[in-house]
């Protein structure tokens, strides 16, 4: 099974250059908890999480960008990444939630929870938020 058959192909995005407030609102409206990060020629250039906005924006008090509080190490995998490779990808970067990249663009997002609801990898996905769930 690779990550095409169980990825989520519904994604919304943000740029480099939003506002926290932006991202936040997105995240709002579409009760999503992670966006991929998109650079001025709209390729991938990171994510931000409700968790980066919080602790990276929100405690510091005062406005940022996207750009100022998002994760710049983008870790990602392509539609033809075997499943269980993702999982492991996800338990060694201790990250629940990877984006699909091809072709430079982002075309989808698979979680953990992707993993879990499928019964092929049911069983990795329970051993891979072990692993993400230990420092």
């Amino acid at each position: 099974m690779n990550i095409r058959e169980v990825m989520t192909d519904e994604i919304y995005t943000c740029k480099i250059t939003d506002s926290v407030e932006t991202a936040a609102e997105l995240m709002k409206t579409h009760n999503i908890g992670v966006l991929p990060v998109l650079d001025k020629n709209g390729s991938p250039a990171g994510m931000v999480t409700d968790r980066d906005i919080v602790i990276r924006g929100v405690a510091e008090h005062k406005e940022q960008t996207v750009d100022q509080v998002m994760t710049h190490e983008l870790i990602h995998v392509t539609p033809d990444t075997p499943a269980e490779e993702a999982a492991d990808l996800m338990a060694s970067t201790q990250v629940r939630r990877l984006p699909v990249i091809e072709n430079g663009q982002v075309i989808g997002i698979v979680s953990l929870g992707d993993l879990s609801v499928n019964p092929r990898s049911d069983e990795k996905a329970g051993d891979t938020l072990s692993d993400i769930s230990h420092p």
